[in-house]
């Protein structure tokens, strides 16, 4: 259980410095907004570029993966059903829908892959499939739906190109494809940039905690119970419903699939929500919860079918 308690732990510091940093306002009024938009339009798209820059795009096609696509596609359905008859709206429940099914697979699926599962390169499949497919679609719908009525068709239709998340992870996955090796002077600082992506998100939501109520006590609690049950319970049961029943996984396998539905949801949909300003506290709630519950979850996966 080392990598559990390692990656959480890592996890929970940063954020622990967020927190402090907000209360003793060391970065002043702007700096929660200014952490959010520079992981969002610079580090982010750094970060995505490098990591799927230099992947390999066969992993997209294993069976594992279609297990992980299914059970995201299955969890996701049904925050969107209920989102549709509460009245929830567009952007709300598209970030509902995203903390419901959209696991933490960089900055605590790594260290969990390689200590509980013994191979970080397991987690790639996912992330992949989050970045090239999950990403881009939710962003454009967060897009469209924040963007009123009056933009013309064709600006409509090049959103994604419009959105940094999405160019970023689009140029990563032309270059792997290409074959292309990019020289030492454009690829270090490129990636130097993108190391700044996932400290910013974490210090940004620690900040955002300060003076911030118990979760589940607002008119969110709906809502964000409804995300964490799913998260935490019904994705990794799907995932494991899937892959005994559908795909015959059995042994490491199934530990893989489960282990990775079980994570919790990804601090970076704290990032979008507060971009797009929508389902703010939604999604900081989301992101808290399902990482508490997620501790248990994990161990107990990791008991019955390691």
């Amino acid at each position: 259980m080392q990598g559990v308690v390692s990656g959480f732990l890592v996890i929970a510091v940063v954020i622990g410095v967020g927190y402090v940093i907000g209360r003793r306002g060391h970065l002043g009024a702007q700096g929660r907004d200014v952490l959010t938009k520079l992981a969002f339009h610079v580090a982010s798209p750094a970060l995505l570029f490098t990591t799927l820059a230099r992947a390999d795009l066969s992993v997209v096609f294993s069976g594992r993966l279609l297990v992980t696509a299914l059970s995201t596609a299955a969890v996701a359905g049904v925050f969107v059903a209920v989102g549709a008859v509460r009245g929830w709206g567009v952007g709300r429940t598209t970030v509902g829908a995203l903390c419901a099914s959209y696991v933490n697979a960089g900055n605590l699926g790594i260290p969990i892959a390689v200590y509980v599962l013994g191979d970080a390169s397991l987690v790639a499949p996912v992330l992949l499939f989050q970045l090239i497919g999950v990403t881009p679609v939710a962003l454009t719908i967060l897009d469209l739906s924040t963007a009123g009525e009056k933009q013309p068709l064709w600006r409509r239709l090049l959103t994604p190109l419009r959105n940094p998340i999405a160019v970023g992870s689009l140029a990563g996955v032309a270059v792997s494809a290409a074959g292309v090796e990019i020289p030492g002077p454009v690829w270090d600082p490129v990636t130097l940039i993108g190391n700044m992506a996932v400290p910013a998100v974490l210090l940004a939501f620690g900040i955002s905690l300060r003076g911030s109520r118990l979760p589940l006590r607002g008119g969110d609690r709906g809502a964000v119970l409804l995300a964490v049950g799913l998260k935490a319970v019904g994705q990794p049961l799907v995932a494991w419903a899937l892959a005994v029943g559908v795909f015959g996984l059995r042994g490491a396998h199934l530990l893989d699939v489960v282990v990775t539905a079980a994570l919790p949801a990804a601090q970076n949909l704290f990032t979008y929500a507060s971009s797009y300003r929508v389902g703010e506290t939604l999604a900081r709630e989301a992101v808290l919860v399902s990482t508490v519950l997620s501790v248990p979850v994990l161990v107990v996966v990791a008991a019955l079918l390691g």
